[in-house]
C-alpha cells in the first residue's frame, strides 16, 4: 500500500533535509541502539521522499519504483553489536541504494519519543488517547486516561483500531480500566514502569515470557499489539511534516510484515 501527502515539483539539499529531520527529532537527546541520521548518502539534490517502517529491500525497491530520492524509516540498517560484514541481504540492500543514489535516513528511539509525530503519539492518535503523563527510560512510555469497561473491551478496541489480532494477558481480577500506559515495538521491559505509572494496562508490540507472570501478579492486563503494527504511523507522520515544510513529494509505503 502507498499512500501520498503532498504533490510538489521543487527540491531541496540532502544537507537540508538532514539538517530539518534532526530539528524535528533531536536525536542528539538520545542513547540509541544505532545511528540517527543519514545512514546511506546519495543524490545531493531531493524531489522525492518515501518513507516507511524499516529498511527492508522491498520498501527499497518500492521507493525505486517511484524514483525517490530519499527514504525515511524507524529500522535503519546499521545496529549496535551487528555483523559488521557487507554480505548476503546487507550487501543487496546497500547495493540498491547505491546503485540508485538514494539517500537512507533513520530514527529509532527519537521517532518513538516525539510528542506529535512520533510513533507513541500517533499510536495513541489512532487509539483515541491523549497522552498527560511521560514514563520509562529516557520518558519513552505515553500514558493517559481511558474508560473501558474491562480488559477484553480494550484489547478489543485495539484489535479493530489496527486491523489485527492481539495478545492479551489478563489479571486474575477484573477491574475497570482507567488508565492505559503504551509503548510501541518491542517495549515490554517498560512493563514494571507503566504500572509504577499507575497503568490499568499496557500496550506494547511485543510479549516475552515474564510479563505475563507479572500481569497476573500485579493486576494489570497486557496487550501485545504488534512490533510492525504498533509503529506503522510515526515514519509517515515525521516524513509528510518535513516534506510539507520544505515543499517536497513524499509517499509512505506500507510493506506487509505479520510481527
Amino acid at each position: 500500500m502507498s499512500t501520498a501527502d503532498s504533490n510538489y515539483t521543487t527540491t531541496t539539499t540532502r544537507q537540508v533535509l538532514a539538517q530539518t529531520f534532526d530539528a524535528l527529532l533531536q536525536p542528539e537527546r538520545f542513547k540509541d541502539y544505532g545511528p540517527n541520521g543519514l545512514q546511506v548518502e546519495g543524490k545531493t539534490d531531493i524531489a522525492c521522499i518515501v518513507s516507511g517502517v524499516t529498511a527492508s529491500r522491498a520498501l527499497i525497491e518500492a521507493a525505486i519504483a517511484r524514483r525517490a530520492d530519499a527514504i525515511f524509516v524507524h529500522h535503519g540498517l546499521f545496529w549496535r553489536g551487528q555483523d559488521g560484514r557487507i554480505t548476503g541481504w546487507m550487501r543487496e540492500r546497500l547495493r540498491l541504494l547505491l546503485a540508485h543514489d538514494i539517500n537512507l535516513f533513520a530514527y529509532h528511539l527519537p521517532l518513538d519519543a516525539h510528542p506529535d509525530v512520533g510513533n507513541n503519539a500517533q499510536l495513541g492518535r489512532v487509539l483515541g488517547w491523549t497522552a498527560d503523563q511521560r514514563f520509562g527510560e529516557q520518558d519513552l512510555g505515553f500514558a493517559g486516561p481511558a474508560m473501558f469497561d474491562d480488559a477484553q473491551a480494550l484489547a478489543d478496541h485495539v484489535a479493530q483500531r489496527l486491523g489485527r489480532r492481539v495478545t492479551l494477558v489478563q489479571p486474575a481480577a477484573q477491574r475497570r480500566i482507567g488508565r492505559v500506559a503504551w509503548c510501541t515495538g518491542g517495549a515490554q521491559g517498560y512493563f514494571e514502569s507503566a504500572i509504577a505509572a499507575g497503568a490499568d494496562a499496557f500496550i506494547t508490540g511485543e510479549i516475552s515470557e515474564p510479563q505475563a507472570h507479572l500481569a497476573r501478579e500485579m493486576g494489570v492486563a497486557f496487550i501485545a499489539a504488534g512490533h510492525h503494527a504498533t509503529e506503522r504511523y510515526g515514519a509517515p507522520a515525521a516524513a509528510a511534516l518535513v516534506a510539507q515544510q520544505l515543499g517536497v513529494e513524499h509517499h509512505f509505503i506500507e510493506i506487509d510484515n505479520p510481527a
